[in-house]
């Protein structure tokens, strides 16, 4: 099964995820403008960490029934600090204000008496989920189009002061690497039902002796951009959404653009990898164009530290990988896929390391 396949779509609602409808409905009623229920409920195949459902409503008094999305924090034992889906409701408003590609969010609850963990509701976007970063399928003009939007909406948020866009207080302002590669190594070291893996033990050392300077620069990052988090317009190659906010913060950009890089260095195959692919035949810019466009659209004058960074993200997502076989042990993993993700650990972990000779 490929990722389009086993991402694609919605299932029925897992029997450890389900929660009271009625208790659901009563709430939408007093925070989303025009809601007339019932609501039927389905769950979203993909996604791993905070476990995201469909919400759509029959017609009503001649109107057409309309379709949202629940994002939640999943039930049961969780790592503190994470599933924070406050602030992933906080930063989609914040830039949905901007004029930036987000959903509407119509409300955040963080009683828990509603559902039994904190949530938020949104709009359901229509339009595109594209799961391989080789967006099979399309011209080589389309695929260039489509990395095209991918690079100008990356670089526009990056673009936003977060002061000015009430997000100034979203995280601290210096310092993001260093404290990133503390937080991911003591939350791989920390989570001991997931097991130890000898190329992440290498990583946490190398990484913490390694740190380039600190860029000083603070910017909202998202922390997980990739094709499959976001939506592109039915037939057009442009940016619609941008979804999957778990990880923002305030931070360095340059690292958040190279995490979003990582598809140029991973297997084809692997995640949304591209290496081992033609390039030229398939209408993908290389590497070192992607980066030029990027820098353009942001005034840039180079990207420097590229392959620190590139250590520190595909570690970063083996450590990513790594809590999701926690999650798996503590039964509380939210998505049917997630064995074959937390597998991944490993090969990331190898692959990370592999880096350390360019670095």
């Amino acid at each position: 099964m490929d990722r389009t396949e086993a991402n694609s779509g919605t299932r029925d609602v897992a029997e450890r995820l389900r929660f009271d409808v009625a208790s659901l409905e009563a709430w939408m009623a007093g925070h989303v403008d025009g809601f007339a229920g019932p609501i039927t409920v389905s769950q979203f195949k993909g996604g791993q960490s905070n476990p995201t459902y469909r919400l759509d409503t029959p017609p009503n008094r001649g109107m057409a029934g309309r379709s949202f999305v629940l994002r939640r924090k999943p039930p049961g034992k969780l790592l503190p600090g994470a599933h924070a889906v406050d602030r992933e409701a906080r930063v989609m408003s914040a830039l949905g204000a901007q004029g930036f590609p987000v959903p509407r969010v119509h409300g955040l609850c963080e009683d828990d008496s509603v559902i039994g963990t904190p949530f938020f509701v949104m709009d359901m976007i229509d339009g595109r989920i594209i799961w391989e970063a080789s967006f099979p399928g399309m011209t080589p003009a389309d695929r260039a189009a489509h990395f095209d939007a991918m690079n100008a909406t990356i670089a526009q948020l990056h673009g936003f002061d977060p002061e000015a866009i009430g997000l100034g207080d979203y995280g601290r302002a210096t310092g993001f690497v260093e404290r990133q590669v503390a937080r991911w190594s003591k939350q791989y070291e920390g989570d001991v039902e997931a097991g130890r893996v000898p190329a992440m033990d290498w990583l946490t050392g190398w990484l913490r002796d390694n740190l380039p300077p600190d860029s000083g620069e603070a910017r909202v990052v998202h922390g997980d951009y990739r094709c499959d988090n976001m939506i592109f317009a039915a037939k057009e190659p442009n940016v619609v959404a941008v979804l999957d906010w778990e990880l923002s913060t305030l931070g360095d950009p340059a690292a958040d653009f190279v995490y979003h890089l990582m598809m140029y260095r991973m297997p084809a195959g692997m995640f949304t990898g591209l290496d081992g692919l033609d390039f030229a035949a398939l209408g993908i810019p290389s590497e070192e164009e992607y980066v030029a466009a990027y820098c353009r659209r942001t005034g840039r004058p180079s990207l420097p530290h590229i392959d620190y960074l590139m250590v520190f993200v595909m570690f970063r997502l083996a450590a990513i990988c790594h809590g999701i076989r926690g999650r798996l042990a503590r039964g509380s993993a939210s998505s049917a896929h997630a064995e074959a993700t937390a597998a991944l650990t490993e090969p990331l972990a190898e692959l990370a390391w592999a880096q350390t000779r360019r670095a």
